[in-house]
Parts: structure tokens; sequence; C-alpha cells
């Protein structure tokens, strides 16, 4: 195998166990194919949970697997009949943000509108799919949207989290002067914490026990909750003269944190779960959300939003670069996700910058 047929990976091979590798690159394009040269992808909470535990969820990662599912890419190649996410043909040379997800199009949960529940799903960085800490990637067109000067190559990789947070706020119904707590400002949360100050959500608390997550979400309107330093529940509840919060969104590890956001809001109150917890087990207790008459959903990826997103961010009403803190290229994969996993550096957002 010669060194042109070959590229850079960073793949798991169990817990903690991130190595970089060189690995057969992808061939031609074919129908309704682009092949994409990775440019920048965003680690996620999902990620951290496949580098900490060798699985997500029940899915177990059973052979080495790239990971990475935030990305954007330049179109290098395509085959026939190849249409971009907006059903226009994709051109070579083309900026994409990339949708890491592949339904099928054609059962059941597909055909009623909800692609995101796909019983074909396939998603980059998901076992068995190979994910996007590569430098060459092939993928159906239709994931591929072409990006406006006004959005960069890390904003690109960066649409897919405030999609997620498109759906989250979809779900969670928020009207405007509805109060909303948010239980975790990382990525997710400080983007539902800048869409739920959009829709005209008033007031927006924000819980965390880092002090420089809890200042960029003061940067974005939020009202500050360091559950170190103070007890969230109590603090939103007299914060509410003792009514809650119309929704609760819990984006967070979904541990404890799952009671408190139940416990913060309302009567006939929407609670909205983001997070995913590492034992794969929801701790709520059943009277506090059966007395509350609590609506609950849970947050499966998202439904098409990325024009939307592209909109917010392109428009300014949506700061997708001021959560990132922290950089770093391909070849530093294992550290960078060490550092994140254990909250080291003040780190929000990290970036993997794969190609320029």
């Amino acid at each position: 195998m010669n060194a042109d047929s070959t590229m850079t990976a960073a793949r798991l091979y169990g817990p903690r166990d991130l190595r970089v590798d060189r690995v057969p690159r992808p061939g031609a394009p074919g129908p309704g194919q682009a092949l994409l040269r990775v440019t920048t992808v965003g680690i996620c909470g999902s990620d951290l949970h496949s580098y900490l535990d060798g699985r997500i969820g029940d899915t177990v990662i059973q052979q080495p697997l790239i990971l990475g599912h935030e990305f954007g890419a330049v179109v290098e190649a395509v085959g026939p009949d190849a249409l971009d996410g907006n059903f226009t043909p994709l051109q070579p040379g083309t900026r994409v943000a990339v949708d890491p997800a592949q339904p099928c199009g054609r059962c059941e949960l597909c055909e009623h509108g909800h692609p995101n529940l796909c019983h074909r799903l396939h998603f980059c960085g998901s076992f068995p799919d190979d994910g996007s800490l590569c430098e060459w990637m092939l993928m159906p067109a239709y994931t591929c949207f072409p990006l406006p000067a006004a959005i960069d190559d890390a904003g690109g990789a960066l649409l897919e989290p405030l999609g997620i947070a498109i759906h989250a706020t979809d779900l969670a119904k928020i009207q405007v002067a509805n109060s909303v707590a948010i239980l975790g400002a990382g990525c997710i949360g400080l983007y539902l914490l800048q869409l739920a100050r959009l829709s005209g959500a008033d007031p927006v608390f924000i819980v965390d026990q880092f002090p420089w997550r809890l200042q960029v979400a003061e940067r974005y309107g939020g009202i500050p909750i360091n559950f170190q330093e103070a007890d969230a529940v109590r603090t939103v509840l007299q914060s509410t003269g003792g009514r809650g919060v119309d929704v609760a969104i819990e984006a967070a590890w979904a541990d404890h944190s799952v009671q408190w956001a139940a416990e913060m809001a309302r009567l006939g109150g929407r609670l909205v779960l983001v997070g995913i917890p590492g034992s794969d087990r929801m701790e709520l207790k059943h009277s506090t959300i059966r007395r509350k008459g609590l609506t609950l959903r849970a947050v499966r990826r998202m439904k098409h939003t990325y024009p939307r997103a592209i909109h917010l961010a392109q428009t300014g009403m949506a700061d997708l670069n001021g959560i990132i803190s922290h950089r770093f290229p391909l070849a530093q994969s294992p550290a960078a996700f060490a550092m994140n996993a254990a909250y080291d550096g003040a780190v929000v957002k990290a970036i993997i910058e794969v190609t320029r």
C-alpha cells in the first residue's frame, strides 16, 4: 500500500485508547456520493462517552473505530446524480457542513417525518460506522450543505450541535416570556441558552460546576448557578417565587441532573432530556414527574435543521465560534480527548483541525 492510498485517522481501540493511524483512503465516489476532504471536527460529549467507556448507551465498539461526527469539509469529487441537502447539484470545491446522520428515507419513521428515528439509520462515528476524524470521507451528497463565506470551517463543524439545540428547542416549545432552566453549560447547553433567549424566554437559568463555562453563559444572557457553591434547585425555586420554570432542559451527563431538572420545573411544566448518561440509566423519582404532571420529551439527534442553523449563524442571531476554547491538529487528537475528558485547561469546546 503506497502513501497515496492511505490517510491519517484517529481510531478508538477501547476505553481511553485513541490512536492516530494510517488507514486506507476511500476511493472514487459512486452515484449520489461525494468525496470529502475533512477540514474541522468538533469533540462532542457523545464522543467523550465512547472515549471513556468504549461504548455509548448499549452500542459497544467492537473493533477500532474512527470517531467524530461534528464536521465541515471541502468537496473533492462527486459521483453521478450528486444532489446536496438543498436538492441542488453538489459541485467540487464547495465548502460544506455535513449532517452525520444517514437515514434510509423509506422506513415507517422516515415516511412519517421522523428521520432521526430511522430503523436503519447510519451515523458517523457510531459503531460500526466510521466517523470524521480522518482526512478523507465518502458521504451521501444529500448530507452536505454548502457554507456561506460568513461561516468558517470551525463554524461549519459546529452547525451540528447547533442543530441538536434547535431540535431540542422545538421539542421544548419555548414561548415568549417562558422561564427556562438549562442544566449543563457545555456546547449544546450554551447553544440552547442562545436559542432560548432568541425565542424570548426570560429568565433563563443555567447550571454548571465550572466557573469558566458559567462566565461564557453569563455573556450570552444566562443567569449562572454554580451547583458546587449553591443548591441549584433551591436557587431556581426561590428565584421564581416557588413556582418553578416553564421548561427545564437537561443537557449535561443525565445523572442526578435529571432529577434536579424535574424538581425545577413548575406544575404542568416541560422536561426535555438532551444529555446521555454514562451508566445508560436515568435517575428520576416517579412521584416528582407524576405529581407535577410533567411532559417529558427526549431528544434524538435532529430533523433537517441545517438550513435553519446556517441562517441563524449567517445572520449573527446565533454565535457559533464564541464557545471555542481549544484547537488541535489531527495528530494531537489523543491529547485533545484526554484533556477534554478531564475538563482540564478551562475547556469549553475543543476543535480538531484536520486539513487546511
